[in-house]
């Protein structure tokens, strides 16, 4: 909670002392279009470093501003042919922003593009998904952060076992915004229109048609839908939309793309802001409300609240605060008491659920700029220290080779057994039953390796693979509907491995396709002993300008 109260601080102290509130307002890069990658490959090639990457999705305005910053470099000296390719590659993907950044006066008065972009994608799935519902162990004793405070929560003579809720969803298709495919064929169908008034307002509406084999109908629903005033230092955005607040690719602790895209309120800094007191930096503000649930008897629908804030202690450093929390709503008591209580820091009588932590990442220019990032997060707290610890951490070498045609990342995720549950909110951290956070849930771990290929900008060839593990910590002994029983089976630890391929090749135009093959293997599935599953997944896309 000081890390939340120093948040706040520094909020305050940017709104007063920015010397431009509005600049660019344009939608936001969606959090799987290339333009990440793009990025991350010229911060390698060493034309980069003004970013900030634990806050997302940018802008289109914030990625224009760093496509400038990386043509600049790229004018003034020798760098492999791959930098130019990427860096023209960003210019036809940011007409709008490359051309009206810097200068947002020259924006019309009224413009719009009614087909922004489009994805067209089949999805094959041989399989069915894991539940992560599970009965954990909750012994409280001799917890701290990094081993440091122990006996602040003395052993429980009458320990209570807390449960894991949720799902993944689709097997080998994470962050999806809560899309989930069934097994046998799937078809997905995306399109993006947007509106703009001068340079202080943008309007995107992205409507999603569903269809699975096993449907009566095809399903119609809104993806994203927002607008957003202003830009640059102070934006507000009202609407539907993803969110991602972490360093990682594979996952992130706080809040990813993995669950349904919330309806919110934010509040934010698309692009650095230059302080007078403190590092540049960029913060968000998020406000929104989970679905109603009915679980263990008990009705429940908090509120969202999440925050953060990321600073450049140096060019090469990034330093971030997350904070993310479930609080009031239905069934609980909303009373000021309760509410100041959930504030000030988490007892058993407020009516909250608070994750925080921090982040860093390091980029070494002198190992060919790769970067190394570790985020810690606590849910709970005993005295003065936060417990409940969750980890993640990893490495990204942006060139393996002099011409950056190849590159590696490699992820840590270990979630403590009890992340994501909570008495008050006995659903958990989830959202239309997927995790908020990181799409492998509490109470696991996994390493994550990713290689890829750059034929060129637009034709790109990617492998992973990933070990993930369930039941490591926290076991107890079961019934057969998996709840907490002391004369039942002990639950076994699943193991589940998995390799997927991904190629992108470029068609015609602004037309591209990606086809990804996906399997994996699971022993102890959902945590029986000697249950064994294989899936094997299928995606074949055409997009448009995405």
């Amino acid at each position: 909670m000081k890390m939340l109260k120093f948040a706040l601080l520094v909020l305050c102290t940017v709104i007063a002392c920015s010397g431009s509130a509005f600049a660019l307002s344009s939608p936001n890069v969606p959090l799987d279009s290339p333009v990440y990658p793009y990025l991350e490959k010229l911060s390698g090639f060493g034309l980069v470093s003004g970013d900030i990457r634990g806050i997302r999705p940018y802008s289109r305005s914030e990625a224009a501003r760093l496509l400038e910053e990386a043509e600049a470099r790229l004018a003034s000296g020798s760098y492999p042919p791959l930098a130019a390719e990427i860096a023209d590659r960003l210019r036809e993907l940011l007409p709008r922003e490359a051309a009206l950044h810097g200068e947002p006066e020259k924006a019309p008065g009224f413009d719009y593009n009614a087909l922004a972009g489009a994805r067209l994608r089949y999805v094959y799935l041989d399989g069915a998904p894991r539940s992560y519902f599970r009965a954990v162990n909750d012994y409280p004793a001799n917890e701290g952060v990094f081993g440091i405070g122990h006996g602040l929560r003395p052993i429980s003579r009458n320990p209570t076992p807390v449960h894991q809720r949720g799902g993944e969803g689709t097997p080998l298709f994470e962050n999806n915004n809560g899309v989930t495919y069934r097994s046998g064929s799937n078809l997905d169908l995306r399109a993006t229109g947007e509106a703009f008034v001068g340079s202080q307002a943008a309007l995107l509406v992205e409507p999603m048609l569903l269809w699975s084999e096993h449907a009566d109908d095809a399903t119609l629903r809104l993806n994203k839908g927002y607008l957003k005033l202003g830009g640059e230092g102070v934006e507000l955005e009202v609407g539907r939309d993803e969110n991602w607040l972490g360093l990682g690719y594979r996952g992130a602790i706080t809040l990813t793309n993995n669950a349904r895209n919330f309806d919110l309120v934010k509040l934010s800094s698309p692009e650095p802001v230059k302080s007078r007191y403190l590092w540049d930096l960029k913060y968000t503000l998020i406000v929104s409300q989970f679905d109603k649930t009915v679980t263990d008897g008990k009705e429940r629908q908090p509120l969202l609240v999440a925050a953060k804030l990321s600073l450049k202690p140096t060019l090469n450093s990034e330093l971030g605060i997350n904070l993310g929390r479930q609080a009031g709503g239905t069934g609980v008591n909303n009373g000021l008491g309760e509410t100041l209580r959930g504030l000030i820091g988490g007892t058993g009588s407020d009516n909250s659920n608070s994750l925080a932590g921090f982040e860093l990442r390091f980029r070494l220019p002198w190992l060919r700029n790769s970067e190394l990032f570790a985020e810690y997060s606590g849910e709970d707290a005993a005295a003065f220290w936060p417990i409940v610890e969750s980890y993640s951490a990893g490495f990204y070498i942006p060139r393996l080779t002099d011409s950056g045609r190849d590159d590696l990342r490699f992820e840590y995720y270990r979630g403590h057994e009890i992340l994501y549950t909570n008495s008050t909110f006995p659903s958990g951290y989830v959202y239309h039953g997927l995790p908020v956070g990181h799409s492998q849930g509490g109470a696991s771990q996994e390493f994550f390796l990713r290689y890829s290929h750059w034929f060129s900008a637009v034709n790109n060839l990617a492998l992973e693979c990933f070990r993930t593990t369930r039941g490591d910590y926290g076991r107890l002994p079961v019934d057969a509907t998996g709840r907490y029983d002391a004369g039942g089976v002990m639950q076994a630890i699943e193991r589940k491995v998995a390799l997927r391929g991904f190629w992108t090749v470029p068609v015609a135009g602004e037309w591209n396709a990606l086809l990804m093959y996906g399997w994996e293997t699971i022993d102890n599935f959902e945590l029986r002993q000697d249950e064994k599953r294989k899936n094997h997944l299928l995606r074949a896309e055409l997009s448009y300008k995405y």
